[in-house]
């Protein structure tokens, strides 16, 4: 009986084109991936006093540093209370830097897995990108507790509820930057560990860039002749978040041309990173 003749569950070929995407090659492996799910939500906080009370800590004691400290200095807000405004915006940049952050280890933290057995390498980032999502979803527990008591007790919010159905298209779009910068980074890392000091010092930097503090609105006028705030929403994490607390707040920056645009920024950045991962998964452990 020739290997044609076989009914073979898995066969496993080389890649020759410089972009491939098996995305059913990888929903194959789906019980993996939620295996990893589960591996990264409940051993992240083991053998912790608090637990997953980490996941609220974290994001509430950020929020109180980023109030007081800005605070005192009094800048805008856009009308939103200051607590809110800061919550929202480290409650989702949260999200964005832990998926960058872990993608872009992907190759140097699981070698000594990826020598071992087969398995789509795409597997281990969209991983990290879906556990991540938990623990989102539970600090938008936060921070929806925080938003009913200024809806209720103030009249600063104008939220628009019809919008609240993009959100998740938001989140999505915040998912798949990281995930590209990540894999993008963790290409690259491979062979230059220097990156893995730049990165750090990146995500610093990138906050202070994506409307996390800042709102979008203080940054109007033009600096060499470029309009600023137009140069500042060409980044995805800054438009969505700025978007996300037009919808729920009233306040704030909503583009659908600069969404679109952060759209079409993301899909060229996540084809580009998907053609760099590829032609290096097949050479990394020679590097790594």
């Amino acid at each position: 009986m020739t290997d044609k003749e076989q009914d073979w569950d898995i066969v496993v070929k080389p890649k020759t084109a410089a972009f491939k995407l098996n995305f059913k090659e990888v929903l194959g492996y789906r019980d993996l991936i939620l295996l990893m799910v589960k591996r990264d939500v409940t051993t992240i906080y083991k053998q912790t006093i608090l637990g997953p009370l980490w996941m609220l800590i974290q994001p509430l004691f950020a929020t109180l540093i980023y109030t007081f400290t800005f605070g005192q200095a009094q800048l805008s807000t856009d009308g939103i209370p200051g607590l809110l405004f800061y919550l929202i915006g480290q409650t989702f940049w949260t999200y964005f830097a832990e998926c960058f952050n872990k993608t872009s280890n992907t190759f140097i933290a699981n070698a000594g897995v990826f020598g071992k057995v087969y398995f789509p390498r795409l597997v281990m980032p969209i991983s990290v990108v879906l556990s991540n999502l938990v623990r989102l979803a539970i600090q938008i527990v936060l921070l929806t507790g925080v938003y009913l008591y200024f809806y209720f007790s103030t009249d600063k919010l104008n939220p628009h509820f019809l919008l609240f159905l993009a959100i998740p298209l938001l989140v999505l779009l915040i998912a798949v930057f990281s995930l590209s910068l990540g894999i993008l980074f963790t290409s690259f890392t491979t062979k230059y560990r220097d990156l893995t000091f730049l990165l750090s010092f990146a995500v610093q930097l990138l906050m202070f860039l994506s409307c996390v503090v800042f709102p979008a609105s203080m940054f109007k006028g033009t600096t060499f002749g470029v309009n600023t705030q137009s140069i500042l929403l060409c980044n995805p994490v800054a438009t969505s978040l700025e978007a996300i607390r037009y919808i729920i707040t009233g306040n704030g920056v909503f583009s659908p041309a600069y969404i679109f645009l952060s759209a079409a920024i993301t899909l060229l950045l996540f084809l580009g990173s998907i053609i760099v991962f590829n032609r290096t998964e097949k050479t990394f452990m020679d590097t790594v």
